[in-house]
Formats: structure tokens, sequence, C-alpha cells
């Protein structure tokens, strides 16, 4: 019942925080992109490095996990590994990333019940895991633009799965900023703004423009 004295200044305990949240990136490897057609590969490789960085700026906790890299998939994306140097992606052989110990310990160490999830692809080693974490308590996001699938329609059908079992998609520079949230916080407003500036196109270039023209502290 809505009770208008409880009204008041503060954000939802749904949002994205350097505090709730973990980032886990699902099987951005070779052989997977080869098989991805629901979108530009190029454009997919340049979200999912801007996602990398935007919980690299936060201190998310990030889990890197890989499926047959040895022998199938190959290493994880180069891009991807250079923004977390040193840290060894999770291999596994299930299909299910939910189903690998060492995964789930990784996830369930950080603390966090807000798991933001990326990867390649959506109709299986998205739906896979975030079903199963769902059915577990977690509270999953999926980064749309940071994964693929085999085909539009592929894409689309595991969204809408992942949707109705409660599942929150986003895209990378709505998580970028929900992590930011506010434009004073200037211990994270220089890092944001050359993410921002390097992955996030048009938006991007409009940074450049107004730092140029209107000063150094424009916001995006």
């Amino acid at each position: 019942m809505f009770d208008i004295s409880r009204v008041h200044a503060a954000p939802s305990a749904d949002l994205l925080t350097p505090d709730n949240s973990v980032m886990l990136f699902v099987d951005h490897q070779p052989q997977m992109f080869f098989g991805t057609g629901s979108g530009d590969r190029a454009a997919i490789v340049n979200s999912t490095v801007g996602l990398a960085k935007a919980a690299r700026a936060f201190g998310v906790p990030a889990v890197l996990t890989t499926v047959a890299a040895e022998s199938f998939s190959g290493p994880l994306l180069p891009q991807l590994a250079a923004v977390f140097p040193g840290q060894q992606a999770i291999d596994r052989t299930s299909m299910n990333a939910w189903e690998d110990e060492s995964l789930v310990e990784a996830v369930r160490a950080t603390g966090r019940r807000k798991i933001v999830l990326s990867g390649l692809w959506t109709e299986v080693c998205l739906v896979l895991p975030a079903l199963s974490a769902l059915e577990q308590g977690y509270e999953v996001y999926v980064v749309s633009d940071a994964s693929g699938g085999v085909s539009p329609a592929a894409h689309e059908h595991a969204l809408q799965r992942m949707i109705a079992a409660g599942a929150v998609p986003v895209t990378w520079v709505q998580v970028l900023l929900e992590l930011q949230r506010d434009w004073a916080r200037q211990e994270t407003y220089g890092t944001v703004m050359d993410i921002v500036k390097e992955h996030a196109g048009a938006y991007g270039l409009g940074v450049v423009y107004a730092q140029a023209v209107i000063g150094a502290h424009a916001a995006g």
C-alpha cells in the first residue's frame, strides 16, 4: 500500500552497486564467436570489454569461465583477459556453468547475490546457469549486448526465457552508469568517462565533444 509519508530520496534496493554485484563472463572464446550470428561480433567484443572495464573501475568481483578451452573452444578472448591480468579463467566441460563446483564456489565466495551475466551462446551457456542461479535465490542481470546466440531468434528467445524466469535484461552502458549513478562521484568519474569514450560509440564521441567545448568535467 502506498504511503506518501514514507517517500524520501533514496535508491532502490534493486539497483546494482559495487558492493552487491558480481560479474560472470561465460565462454567469450574464439570458437563460440565463430558460431555467433545474432549480432555484429566486433560489437559484442566491444561491449564485453566495456563491461569488464566497468567491473575493474568499481572493484566488482569478476568470475571468468571457459568451456573446453584446450580441446575445442580456444582461449579466453584476449581483450577480456587483458582487463584482468593474472586472473585464470575457470575451464569446464559442462555446458551449464552452474554445474561446475569450482565456478559456483567462486561466485559464492564473493558473497554477492546479484549476478551480472554475459557470454556466448545466449541460448545455451547463459540460459542454463541463469535458470540454475535463479532457482537457488540469486538475482540475475543478463547483459544482452555483451552476449550473443547463433541467430537473432536464438538470442531473443533465450532472453525471453530468462526474463520469464525472473532475470533482468540490461546493457553494458546501463550497468556502467548504474554503478556510477552520481556524476559527483569523483573517484570513478574520470575512469568512467574514459571507458565511455573508448567503448560507447556515439555517446563516447558526444563526451569528447562536450569536454572539448564545455570543459573537462562535462558529464556524459
